[in-house]
């Protein structure tokens, strides 16, 4: 559920689950999931290469979708989850479920979009994100857990739903979910312990069916020994408003463990978008206070004739690099969609920000998952999504506690 561009979902898949469909509203993201959809079905079919041949941009989006079943893209639905549209998802997942002869379904997964739960989209909204109908979304999710009965399920979200509207939200989720059959525990989890190069907190809601002798599963921290240099060195230098799909060094061990870069990938989406001079001069400045002493540029710190921003009191760290030289990075957003001031590539001989890839290793994700879209909605999806990796971790950790190890 709310299923973005599939970085839970992935995670699950490497850990041994089969989806049985998804579902999200933004056009670009399905399309996302379409093409992610592709590369598992040919995978298994070892006919890969016709996978390649789209990365490589030989074949069209049609020729790579009417490669592989339309039932199996038809699982895929673009659809908003609403009063209005759920009888018919429901429909759609039953006759799924009765062509593939499923007998139950082992887990529910997803997380409701957080902006209405973010502290920063909390502060930037003069009612406090009051009104905002998302802060609503888990009713939704909740009747996939009343009809479909999973022996488990994972709602995601960030740390701000424990405290939206006072607490309230958060409480009212707890009951909702108890209300229809499930004990359930919270906790906050980083991605950077499931050995993600990034420190992404979040709160990850797991329940079981009462009764059923299920549990929370325990997940022990991994201890990586790399840097956040280690998923950008391999990749070749850009120039601002510059595309080169070239790796200049080998796999290096990060990437062979973490399986974000494989013997045979197509390197794609390392483009990244350009930046006028007073931007790139203000990144030199950057990029060389944290190189000397890590040092974080406060926007009051730069000269006169550089800032264009009246407010000197708010978001005084708007420009901020992404320190390559230690184990993680800062949380990737959405908002890289908008700038790259809050991402910038830690080489001063580069002076830009991060590309798509970048940007998408940083979370995570393997160098065989295509985008969809143009290079903005790439990526509001990166910065959106659960990271694949510790999508991974959480998937095998319910997988034990189903199996009974």
């Amino acid at each position: 559920l709310f299923a973005g561009a599939g970085g839970l979902s992935d995670g699950f898949i490497s850990a041994g689950f089969t989806p049985i469909a998804h579902i999200e509203m933004n056009e670009y993201a399905s399309l996302t999931l379409k093409t992610r959809t592709c590369y598992y079905y040919l995978k298994e079919h070892k006919r890969l290469n016709m996978y390649y041949r789209y990365l490589r941009g030989e074949i069209s989006q049609e020729k790579l979708y009417n490669s592989v079943p339309n039932e199996l893209l038809s699982t895929v639905m673009n659809e908003e989850i609403s009063d209005k549209s759920i009888e018919n998802i429901f429909n759609n997942i039953d006759n799924i479920i009765r062509e593939k002869q499923i007998n139950k379904i082992d887990v529910i997964i997803g997380g409701p979009p957080c902006q209405a739960y973010s502290l920063v989209g909390r502060s930037r909204d003069e009612n406090n994100m009051e009104d905002d109908p998302r802060n609503y979304l888990y009713k939704q999710y909740m009747k996939f857990l009343n009809k479909y009965q999973p022996d488990m399920f994972v709602f995601e979200n960030v740390p701000g739903i424990l405290t939206a509207k006072g607490g309230k939200t958060f409480k009212n989720i707890i009951a909702f979910i108890k209300r229809v059959g499930y004990e359930v525990e919270a906790r906050p989890l980083n991605a950077s312990d499931f050995g993600v190069l990034q420190n992404r907190r979040r709160i990850i809601i797991i329940g079981w069916r009462k009764g059923s002798g299920l549990r929370y599963p325990d997940f022990q921290p991994i201890k990586i020994n790399a840097i956040v240099n280690d998923i950008l060195r391999d990749l070749s230098p850009l120039n601002p408003g510059e595309e080169i799909n070239e790796y200049v060094e080998p796999i290096n061990k990060y990437l062979r463990w973490s399986g974000i870069r494989k013997k045979n990938d197509i390197l794609t989406h390392h483009m990244c978008r350009n930046h006028n001079e007073r931007d790139r001069e203000i990144y030199r400045i950057a990029i060389n206070a944290w190189n000397d002493g890590h040092r974080r540029l406060k926007y009051t710190d730069l000269p006169e004739e550089l800032c264009t921003h009246k407010n000197r009191n708010v978001f005084l760290d708007r420009y901020k690099v992404v320190a390559g030289d230690i184990q993680c990075s800062h949380t990737m957003v959405a908002h890289i969609s908008k700038d790259g001031h809050y991402f910038i590539h830690p080489d001063v001989t580069q002076c830009r920000s991060l590309s798509v890839r970048e940007a998408a290793r940083i979370q995570s994700f393997p160098d065989n998952y295509f985008f969809e879209g143009p290079r903005a909605a790439k990526f509001v999806q990166i910065g959106n999504a659960v990271p694949p990796l510790m999508a991974k971790g959480l998937a095998r950790g319910i997988r034990d506690i189903l199996m009974g190890f």
